[in-house]
């Protein structure tokens, strides 16, 4: 049997959940070459991500589609020309079994179903709002200041949801990065394909992988960010045209 694309968290609400990096697994026939415990690290999997992403999508009653493979085997929120989608080196961590991979070969099996996947779903559903869930590390091991901020709240042109999310973060006390720790501007696969690209609403949301390590941290990130999305979802009745 083949492995399967994308989890689904079935749901009725306009809003759908995206997460790309919620799995650490390394499916059957792939040899990436690393010591089995670099799999927990962040290099792998976004920290947290999933069970914060589970969590939204009972609470929001929101349909939930989650990628089902490592990042190091292959990167599903990077575009297939970019030069990091199979990755030869990680936060300082080389993958000495991605070193002349095949590339085209991780795209057919893993790749391009995930993204056939997510716009077939996304085509039957017609969300309002696409709310992707991501963690980042407070410090990478190659070196570099520590990240201080709490959040983040990622967007390209459109920003809609993201001004709402941003104010609402900042109200509540919660130190919160506009386009950073990265640059949605700069990396946004996933939501310039399947959000910008469909004129539909989108975010992407990161939150520290300290702060939802473990489930009272989820349990509190979901309380805290729930309604902020619903927020931002009803927003959009009246809301702004993108920034260009």
């Amino acid at each position: 049997m083949s492995h399967p694309p994308v989890a689904i968290v079935e749901g009725s609400s306009d809003i759908m959940l995206l997460c790309d990096h919620a799995s650490a697994t390394v499916p059957d026939g792939v040899d990436l070459g690393i010591e089995p415990a670099l799999l927990a690290k962040h290099i792998a999997v976004d920290i947290g991500a999933a069970a914060l992403t589970e969590a939204l999508a009972v609470r929001l009653a929101a349909p939930a589609l989650s990628g089902t493979v490592s990042r190091l085997v292959i990167d599903l929120h990077r575009e297939p020309d970019h030069p990091a989608l199979v990755p030869v080196i990680s936060d300082g961590y080389a993958v000495p079994g991605n070193v002349g991979v095949d590339r085209f070969d991780r795209i057919a099996r893993f790749h391009a179903p995930y993204h056939a996947a997510l716009s077939r779903e996304i085509t039957a559903r017609r969300p309002r709002l696409l709310v992707a869930i991501h963690s980042f590390t407070r410090q990478l091991e190659a070196g570099g200041d520590p990240r201080a901020m709490a959040a983040g709240i990622l967007y390209n042109r459109d920003d809609r949801a993201a001004r709402v999310l941003l104010a609402e973060l900042r109200a509540a006390g919660i130190e919160t990065g506009d386009n950073a720790p990265y640059s949605g501007r700069a990396l946004n696969a996933t939501l310039n394909r399947h959000g910008e690209g469909r004129g539909i609403a989108c975010v992407s949301i990161e939150v520290c992988n300290d702060r939802i390590a473990d489930a009272a941290g989820v349990r509190r990130w979901c309380d805290l960010l729930a309604p902020m999305i619903e927020k931002a979802r009803n927003s959009l009745a009246f809301g702004a045209a993108p920034t260009q």
